[in-house]
């Protein structure tokens, strides 16, 4: 074994030896980078692999914790600061268990972890204040947990309750936000703030709820002008002129043809909600009554024959008898009343924020282009198209104008020289693509070529060698049998020896053993 190692690191020395100059230096750098390529494989595999053991420390905590990971010889990263300490994935619960053996971390940001420290004698008013604290760091941590969202602020304002006050003050609240850097909430996003926060205290309306970003921005307000409220009504303006704009666009476009008019569309929409209530009172006259009650009333007798006579009216008047006289007086009353069922209709609607109010168009075309067209025709098909209404003051108008097609044409020739410098640059470099894969082809080949001949090269010269060897073996088999098979023996290693000292060194020179084996052939020639 040492033999064959010692033999091997000989043969090493002497194939290092005939390399030139740039050929060791190139060996020894690329030595050299893999063993540095091994030594940073074995550093990555063998390093352990660090997981957060705590996060969003403060200042006292981070020390406080560092100090017992160095006392207990666990090894620590930091990030995000100095508020993450990071440990090794296999010691982290046992650091965990460890630290909270200590009562680490100490301090709390809020929450209800605030309310366990309360005893029997704490005042109302601390509790009060700690229930209030407790509600602000819950309420914070919930809306941190929106994408987005770096830190947020709760402030809450919550009035004492009064018992012998019909009004009670309504509770309010503030939230700041912080977002990430790149990202922005969404109108979406700031309204289930709102409500996180208003389900989440009694008696809080959403409308009462101030929300705003680090940058002071009012995203929604309690008087409802909030920069949230006017991107909702932003955004619906938006949505419907575009969707107007491109009905009327793309219908022009197929008439007159593309870029022969341009539309412009300003929808006006009421947010207003309105509450219409109407009571209907309906009867059926064919319907039997529900209850009917007759009364009727006879008086007969002798007419005083001082006084006046007559019948006694409704409001207690008398109709009297101016004749006088003793006749007779008599009268006869019949009163009927019938109940009869009335049908109730109530209907009550409500009118959603957003409704179109009415909308004004206006449309010009190219009068270069569209003599053909009617711009009163146009007109009545621009109305047609999206329901105009005269009566609730949607307004159009249409009107033939020449267009300034000046910055067209200028990005159309832009283009055309933009294209026709592509084409050339396409050109060239696919030429000069060509042109180098002509070149490698070309050394491929020149090097496929030189080394069939030193194959060729050293084939003839081992075949050579080894012959001779052999006529060599040949000459001397008349020695004794033990001593010709331990003589075989010897010959036979330092022949494999030979053999690759020869393959190395028609590998280096094979030039110089080309001509070595030419002389050879002609002096035994």
């Amino acid at each position: 074994m040492k033999d064959s190692l010692t033999r091997a690191m000989g043969r090493y020395g002497r194939l290092f030896e005939g390399f030139t100059n740039g050929q060791k230096v190139v060996s020894i750098i690329g030595t050299g980078a893999l063993l540095l390529g091994c030594f940073m494989v074995f550093r990555w595999v063998s390093a352990p692999s660090y997981v957060p053991l705590f996060s969003d420390l403060s200042s006292s905590d981070a020390s406080a914790v560092i100090e017992q990971l160095d006392s207990n010889g666990v090894k620590y990263e930091l990030a995000d600061g100095g508020s993450t300490v990071l440990v090794p994935r296999d010691a982290v619960y046992k650091s965990r268990i460890d630290l909270s053996a200590e009562g680490l971390p100490a301090s709390s940001d809020g929450g209800y972890s605030i309310l366990d420290d309360q005893g029997l004698s704490t005042s109302e008013f601390k509790e009060q204040t700690d229930f209030k604290r407790a509600m602000e760091g819950e309420l914070a941590t919930t809306i941190e947990a929106l994408d987005g969202v770096d830190t947020a602020v709760v402030h809450l304002a919550l009035p004492e309750k009064e018992v012998f006050v019909d009004e009670q003050q309504p509770p309010t609240a503030s939230v700041l936000v912080r977002t990430r850097p790149g990202s922005s909430l969404g109108a979406e996003q700031v309204q289930a703030v709102v409500h996180l926060v208003a389900s989440s205290i009694e008696g809080l309306d959403p409308e009462k709820v101030t929300v705003a970003d680090a940058t002071g921005r009012v995203l929604t307000s309690p008087d409802g002008t909030g920069g949230a409220d006017a991107t909702g009504r932003d955004q619906q303006v938006e949505a419907v002129q575009q969707d107007l704009h491109d009905r009327l666009q793309a219908m022009l476009d197929r008439v007159v043809g593309v870029g022969n008019s341009t539309v412009q569309v300003t929808p006006v929409l009421n947010f207003d909600t309105s509450v219409t209530e109407s009571t209907d009172y309906q009867s059926d006259p064919d319907a039997p009554p529900v209850s009917s009650s007759t009364s009727s009333e006879v008086y007969q007798g002798p007419a005083s024959g001082s006084g006046a006579t007559g019948v006694v009216g409704p409001d207690g008047q008398m109709d009297t008898d101016l004749t006088g006289g003793n006749g007779e007086s008599s009268y006869t009353k019949t009163q009927t009343t019938e109940d009869n069922v009335m049908d109730t209709v109530v209907e009550r609607r409500e009118t959603a924020p957003g409704q179109l109010e009415k909308v004004h168009v206006g449309v010009v075309l190219d009068a270069a282009t569209t003599q053909a067209y009617s711009p009163a025709e146009v007109r009545r098909l621009v109305a047609d198209t999206i329901g105009i209404d005269a009566a609730r003051g949607d307004t159009v108008r249409v009107a033939a104008m020449p267009f300034d097609r000046s910055a067209e044409e200028a990005a159309a020739a832009d283009l055309e020289a933009a294209d026709a410098a592509a084409a050339a640059a396409s050109k060239n470099d696919l030429y000069r693509k060509g042109g180098l894969g002509l070149l490698v082809a070309g050394l491929i080949g020149l090097a496929l070529l030189r080394g069939r001949k030193r194959t060729k090269q050293r084939v003839q010269a081992t075949t050579y060698v080894v012959e001779q060897l052999k006529q060599e073996n040949a000459a001397r088999a008349a020695i004794e049998p033990p001593a010709a098979l331990a003589l075989e023996e010897a010959v036979h290693t330092e022949e494999d020896d030979l053999r690759a000292e020869l393959d190395a060194l028609i590998e280096r020179q094979p030039e110089d053993v080309a001509a070595l084996l030419r002389g050879w052939l002609t002096e035994r020639a």
